[in-house]
């Protein structure tokens, strides 16, 4: 039988958050880098510098044997100045949904697509992104903010996907 393939809005995996993934979680699926989104992913939109919080989560997936990058669709300045503490490997005006940031994050680390997990808050970006590149895509509910209308209905676009990854996995589950 055919393995059915994937959607390209529809994440592998959801979490509420970044510090409910683990790098055991990741390691037991084979993945050895992680991309990171910034903004509603790692941080509130346009905080400068990430929190103790994330740094001590990178600090663990690192600890883990997970390496670390950041692909972020906005300014060299903005990612320049999170990456401060960080340390890790970026790319900036990533153009996300473009595969391209993963590709460069794969040879950095020589590593493939498919030990390369993309963690993000957006389908239309992050999801995508890691479909075309061939990785794992992961998506993490939004950290709260205040929303611009463009954002609100991205959201809003974003919800027939969510609602078919959560059947498909309560399927899966025989639930």
């Amino acid at each position: 039988m055919k393995k059915k393939k994937n959607s390209l809005f529809i994440p592998d995996v959801m979490f509420d958050s970044v510090h409910d993934i683990s790098p055991s979680y990741l390691a037991e699926r084979g993945i050895r880098v992680a991309v990171l989104d910034i903004d509603n992913t790692l941080v509130t939109y346009g905080m400068p510098e990430p929190t103790k919080e994330i740094l001590a989560w990178i600090e663990a997936l690192r600890a883990g044997g997970i390496s670390v990058a950041v692909a972020s669709n906005n300014s060299r300045e903005r990612v320049e100045r999170f990456n401060r503490t960080l340390s890790a490997f970026v790319t900036y005006r990533s153009r996300k949904p473009s595969p391209k940031s993963v590709y460069a994050a794969c040879r950095h680390f020589g590593v493939t697509p498919a030990q390369t997990a993309v963690i993000g808050d957006q389908i239309f970006t992050d999801v995508l992104c890691a479909r075309r590149a061939g990785a794992f895509a992961i998506l993490v509910t939004p950290l709260p903010y205040k929303e611009n209308f463009f954002f609100k209905c991205k959201r809003l676009m974003e919800k027939p996907f969510i609602r078919a990854y959560r059947r498909k996995n309560d399927s899966d589950n025989g639930s």
